[in-house]
């Protein structure tokens, strides 16, 4: 499955964001452009929660994402925000602990709900509800945001692994964290006409 993005054009007010922005991902890449460009609309768009002025996207499924903000339900603890994105009856149980505990969050941090955690656990927690979810694409957006250098190279790690053959795009500034993952840069300027 691919990922197309074909004469894409969005514009605010009278700042247009991207104009004619064409490219296609079959596997992960990182999304990057300088800030105000308008990488988060375009991950909005590819997640149908924007309309784009023209231009079209074919082949996006089902998503996976991690937004800007958390959207954790601060009620429940960070594996209940998994679950919500399991298929019914399917559970997470120790595979899904394993891989909190490899991004620094063990058990005590796991019976917490998700508005008593630090805002690094919060975004470990978003970025596995999205790795987790039976999506067809992954769009994230600067997934790496409050996590520590050790915590940000086991999430890369982590992507390297869940990520491989499928349409992923990752939004983000952070130098350190596409060097980690070493994926294709895609460069939105250069996509443009």
């Amino acid at each position: 499955m691919s990922l197309r993005v074909e004469g894409l054009s969005k514009t605010f007010g009278e700042k247009p964001l991207f104009q004619n922005l064409t490219f296609e991902a079959a596997g992960p890449a990182v999304l990057w452009a300088p800030s105000g460009w308008g990488k988060t609309t375009l991950l909005r768009i590819l997640m149908g929660l924007e309309t784009p002025d023209a231009g079209h996207v074919t082949g996006v499924g089902r998503v996976g994402a991690v937004f800007q903000e958390d959207r954790l339900c601060p009620q429940l603890t960070a594996p209940e925000n998994v679950a919500l994105v399991l298929p019914e009856g399917r559970g997470a149980g120790p595979a899904l602990a394993a891989d909190f505990a490899r991004l620094g969050m063990g058990p005590d941090a796991l019976n917490l709900p998700a508005g008593r955690l630090s805002g690094g656990q919060k975004r470990r927690a978003a970025l596995l509800r999205a790795l987790w979810a039976e999506a067809d694409t992954l769009l994230l957006d600067e997934p790496f945001t409050g996590l520590d250098p050790a915590a940000r190279e086991e999430a890369a790690a982590l992507l390297r692994e869940k990520c491989a053959g499928r349409p992923t795009l990752l939004a983000t500034h952070d130098q350190q964290a596409i060097q980690a993952l070493g994926w294709p840069v895609l460069e939105l300027a250069k996509l443009c006409d």
